[in-house]
């Protein structure tokens, strides 16, 4: 088994140490801000941030640790870019309808009223 230099572990845990910062800072920025819709973004952001440094620290450690380039922890980070903004998306759709069923009187309008939608008038049979 290879021996891991101490420079390496501390490369790792200085990463590590900023995940957990950045998953504070997510955390901070939740319980400021006052509504749903605003509550959304920091976590999101925060979180990938995250989840970055602990895969490429977990990249780095055992890149050293078999001596050859091992890029699989990447995947994790690559899979949550592609799945949180989509997420993020389908969340704030769901409370939008959700307010505008209630009737609240500050929530916008739908893009498409439904007196835009188009008739069959004019079309030939």
């Amino acid at each position: 088994m290879n021996a891991i230099p101490f420079w390496v572990e501390a490369v790792v845990a200085i990463l590590l140490v900023a995940s957990g910062l950045f998953v504070v800072i997510g955390a901070l920025g939740f319980l400021r801000l006052p509504g749903f819709f605003l509550r959304m973004h920091p976590p999101a952001l925060t979180y990938t941030v995250g989840s970055w440094c602990v895969a490429l620290a977990g990249a780095f450690y055992f890149s050293m640790l078999e001596g050859r380039l091992a890029l699989h922890p990447l995947l994790i980070p690559i899979f949550l870019a592609i799945t949180v903004p989509v997420t993020t998306l389908l969340l704030a759709r769901v409370a939008l309808f959700r307010r505008r069923l209630a009737g609240k009187a500050d929530t916008p309008a739908p893009l498409i009223a439904k007196d835009a939608v188009p008739s069959d008038e004019g079309r030939a049979p």
